[in-house]
């Protein structure tokens, strides 16, 4: 969790998009996390978490939500609250590399690596990387009509069992009804919700 984000400050329910990227809400009572500028009504202040990265709130077990999308969220500023280091890490794993090559690429141990993430990100650099993945995935699913078998190696995935788990896993559906309800223009946040037209 990022120490300069205080939950009884007003950014904390109010939808500011100057704060989009910045931080991401973690709903205790529902399981997901939200970007700030989320339309759905504002939790309670007690039940709320702040992530100062989507791969953090996702390492801590919280789901994307389907309405704000924060796979969509814009990356913060570079030389926020990060040092170099894991500025070119976070480069390198956006341009595709492997988790387990950035240390040799950056001629450090695997552990001091992944315990500056640690450190600076709240999580570890393959939780970073998977979750990156797993956003990027979803945003061709919302964006694209790419078959799903194109869709899961675009987005990074060795097989299309793999990526369908991924999703399955995350969202609780089926990348094929992600798409479908995106078609059908529902945005229901959880399986069985109910929503009104």
């Amino acid at each position: 969790m990022d120490d300069t984000l205080l939950p009884g400050l007003p950014y904390s329910h109010e939808k500011d998009a100057r704060f989009d990227g910045h931080f991401f809400r973690a709903i205790l009572t529902t399981g997901i996390f939200c970007r700030p500028i989320c339309p759905s009504r504002p939790a309670r202040a007690e039940n709320v978490l702040f992530f100062s990265t989507a791969a953090a709130a996702a390492e801590a077990g919280f789901r994307p939500c389907l309405r704000c999308r924060p796979e969509s969220a814009p990356d913060r500023p570079d030389g926020v609250g990060v040092s170099r280091l894991v500025r070119q890490a976070l480069r390198l794993i956006a341009t595709g590399v492997a988790s387990d090559e950035l240390p040799a690429r950056l001629h450090i141990s695997s552990r001091q690596l992944r315990r500056r993430f640690v450190q600076e990100l709240g999580t570890p650099p393959v939780a970073v990387s998977q979750t990156r993945r797993l956003l990027f995935a979803k945003k061709l699913i919302d964006e694209t009509d790419l078959p799903m078998t194109d869709l899961a190696f675009a987005a990074g995935y060795g097989s299309v069992r793999r990526f369908n788990a991924a999703i399955q896993q995350t969202y609780g559906r089926t990348p094929s009804a992600i798409r479908q309800s995106r078609r059908q223009g529902t945005v229901a946040s959880e399986p069985g919700q109910l929503t009104l037209k």
